[in-house]
Formats: structure tokens, sequence, C-alpha cells
């Protein structure tokens, strides 16, 4: 038992070494201070509360200009560190299926009047019901989830919210870049079972799955409450005349009075939720019509069925009454077991919420206060590089409880914040490609009493996408 623990800890240390020094090979320039400011948050003792105080740990062998200085001139072949991401051990289901869940964090800066970009980021208020619009910047991550209850998703993709964009058409095009180099670095082969991609309601999912049609791809999204959507039409009459219906009968959530009797109901007893009832109708669509994402489309309409859940539970924490949960999945004809399985791997997207808590309040990623958008592009690939070093370290990290912290049952139960106490160790045996700093220094700066000949221009956050105006 010792010596096959002995050689999965080997091989596990080679694949966090190889993936740093793949990893400073896409750094393109200010190559080793990016890399030592990556290695100076996952050592750092505790949260990180400020950027220069990183400047200050053993890993970071530089000074604080030039850790500055490699956040706004430094430079990320994204496009060969999404490769190399691709290339890592992916987390499966239990049937071997890849589940992929996108959702967007935002990069609040609501004072930051000379940094362009922004948009109005959709926030919670602490009380509940409150939202507020603050501006940002919204970034798009995408994740392969974990089965079970667990804190860790393997991060493979962000990008950042840009203004203009069509949130539903940039997903895609995340999705896809994600997807082809998952199949290029061989993690889906024809004849495995196609990728699921879970959203939430921010998304389209029919629109998604006709954008994704070419992909193996199967959407799960949760809807609105207030949707209607429509069964098949029914078959034309002998000799009837006219343009053949599109649609069928109308579906409406809030209405259960247009509820037909389920294809399928299922009961599970969960320990959080009580008895959580499920019931899904198949070969459901939305109405389309040639108004918003949809103008100018060439040819019909296309008709987009699915399956639609109801889930329901008997308690809910922070709630007095549930409210049902309302999901459409891209494949229709779902038996009770893929509902069953459809409506658990929807849960599993909230641990993507705890990798968002993870990196803002222990790794800092929004404590900097930069300026341009691109600084802010680079602190998230830096930050998105450590996560995948601890998720490769998870089988070396030892524990180190705080006195009032239980003792993990095992490595591989560790939380990232716990195998982020003991990475410093871990890095110690792992290579470090980058070079030693050399000898300079300090610049003289402004001179003493003299102003600012250019300040930096304003920019309203918002959309800036024009519209045609009639005279």
């Amino acid at each position: 038992m010792d010596s096959v623990h002995d050689a999965g800890a080997a091989a596990a240390l080679g694949d966090l070494s190889r993936f740093r020094q793949e990893f400073y090979g896409c750094l393109t320039a200010r190559a080793d201070a990016l890399f030592e400011l990556a290695d100076a948050a996952l050592c750092a003792g505790g949260p990180v509360a400020s950027l220069v105080e990183l400047s200050l740990e053993p890993e970071h062998r530089r000074g604080h200009g030039s850790l500055y200085d490699s956040l706004n001139r430094g430079g990320v072949d994204i496009g060969r560190f999404r490769n190399v991401v691709a290339r890592q051990a992916i987390p499966r289901d239990d049937d071997g299926r890849i589940t992929l869940a996108i959702d967007v964090s935002n990069w609040l800066r609501p004072d930051a009047d000379t940094s362009p970009g922004r948009l109005f980021c959709h926030t919670y208020a602490r009380a509940r019901g409150q939202v507020q619009m603050i501006p940002g910047w919204p970034y798009s991550f995408v994740a392969a989830l974990e089965p079970g209850r667990t804190s860790w998703t393997a991060m493979l993709d962000v990008l950042r919210v840009r203004p203009g964009d069509d949130g539903t058409a940039l997903a895609a095009a995340q999705l896809r870049t994600v997807i082809d180099a998952l199949i290029a670095a061989g993690h889906w082969q024809a004849g495995d079972p196609g990728i699921r991609i879970v959203g939430d309601a921010g998304y389209d999912g029919p629109r998604l799955a006709f954008l994704l049609a070419d992909l193996p791809v199967q959407i799960l999204v949760r809807m609105r409450s207030d949707r209607v959507l429509a069964f098949p039409a029914p078959p034309p009459r002998p000799g009837a005349r006219g343009r053949a219906a599109r649609h069928g009968t109308r579906f409406a959530f809030a209405d259960p009075a247009t509820w037909p009797a389920p294809a399928h109901t299922t009961a599970t007893d969960t320990a959080r939720y009580g008895t959580a009832t499920a019931r899904s109708w198949d070969r459901l669509h939305p109405k389309l019509t040639r108004t918003g994402a949809w103008t100018g489309h060439d040819g019909p309409l296309p008709i987009m069925e699915g399956t639609v859940i109801r889930l329901h539970v008997e308690r809910l924490p922070g709630t007095t009454t549930p409210k049902p949960l309302w999901l459409w999945h891209s494949a229709a004809a779902a038996t009770p077991e893929q509902v069953d399985r459809l409506w658990q791997a929807f849960l599993r997207r909230f641990d993507l919420e705890h990798t968002f808590r993870f990196l803002k309040q222990t790794l800092g990623w929004t404590r900097p206060r930069v300026r341009a958008p691109e600084a802010a592009d680079r602190r998230t690939w830096l930050l998105l590089a450590a996560c995948t070093q601890l998720r490769l370290a998870r089988r070396l990290a030892q524990d180190q409880p705080r006195p009032w912290e239980r003792r993990a049952p095992a490595p591989a139960r560790l939380s990232p914040a716990r195998v982020r106490r003991g990475f410093r160790r871990v890095c110690r045996t792992t290579v470090s490609p980058a070079n030693a700093p050399k000898s300079s220094r300090p610049g003289p700066g402004r001179p003493a009493g003299s102003r600012n000949s250019s300040p930096a221009p304003l920019h309203n956050p918002g959309k800036t996408k024009k519209t045609d105006t009639k005279s």
C-alpha cells in the first residue's frame, strides 16, 4: 500500500512540475515576475489582503515595482495556456461523463472612472431581495465539475465580458474553444457520453443548443418560473388547407392547468432538502420570434425540443416556502434515472460558487486596484494557473489544521484552502523555472512638485454598442 501511495505521489509531483514548466513557457513578457507572483499568492501565510504585500513573500524575489510592472506590461499566451490546462486530468461523473459549468463572477470597480471596459454588474445587497447594479468587469468562467459534494472545480477558461457582447453568443464561443481543446487533448472520443454543459437562467439554453449543435454536448439550464413553452404540433388533419401549425399546446410554468400528466415522476430522499420530487415532460420547445438574438436569422426558425424538469423539495435552508426549480435539457425522452441525474448535476453547479469565494476571499483576486482591464486579465489568468496547481497538489500537501479544526480523514478530502496551507512545502520540491533577479535601482520618478500633464481619460460604464437612430 505504501509503495502504491509513493508511486501516486511521485506521479502527482511529476505532473505538477511539468505543469509549472509549461505554464512558465506560456508567459511571453515579464515571465519571471509573473511566475513568482503566482507562487507568492499560493504560498502566502493567510488570505491575500494586498497585492504589494506579496512582494514580501520569499517566493517573490523581486521588488514591488517589478510586481506591478509585470501586471501592467507582462504577457500571457492565452491560446497556448488553454491547451496546457486542457491536457491536465479532468474530473468525470460516475458514468464517465464530463460536466462543464459556466457562470459569471464580477470584479467590481465602482470608483474607477479612468478604467475602460466596465459594465453594470448585477449584484445582491445585504438585505434579501435587493439587487444593485455596480460598475465593474464581469468575467465568464468555465470549469469541470466533480461528482459529489465538494469545493473543488477544475478551472479551464476565463473570458472578460466586454461592452456590446451578447451573453449567450459569448458563452457559446467560449464553450466551443474549451470543448475543442478537450477533444484535442483526448479527453473525449467517439462513443463517449456527450459533454454536459450546466448553466443558470442567464443563459438561453435552446439558443446554446442551436449554436453548439455540431459538438457532442448536452445543455442543461435553469429557466425562469414565468416561461411559456409549447409541445410539438399535432399532425395535420386529412384534407386540411393552409400552412401547417408549427407549435402545439402551450405549457406555462406558472399555470398548472396547462400541465398534462408528466412523463416521469421520481422522489428522492436527501439529507439537506428532504424529499426531492422531480416531474418531467418531453419534447417541449420555446416559440422563437425574429427579435433579439434571432433578428436576421436565415431560413425558418428552428424548433429546439428538450426535456423540462420541475424539481420541488420539502425544505430549503434560508427559506420557509421553497420555490420549485425549472430545468430544460436539450435531449428529449429522458428516463427516470436520467431525470434524477440531471437535477443532481445541476445542483453541482453551485460548487463553482465555492471557487469564486476562494478566488476573492483567499487569493485576493479582486483586491488590486488596477486601471487597465488587460492587467486584470493577466491577474485572472495567473490565479487560474494557481488553482490548477492546487488541484495537482492535492495528493502532495500535508494537512495543517488550526487548533480548532478537525484533521481531514484523507488527503483527497482537503479543501483548496487547506491544500494552500501546505503548498509552500510542496513548492520547494518542484521545479522552479524562474530565473534569479538581476540587481537594479529604481528610476527617478516624477520630479517633486510637478503636476501630471496628461491625466487619464474618463470612461462611463455600461453598454457602448451603437444603435441606429432615425432622424
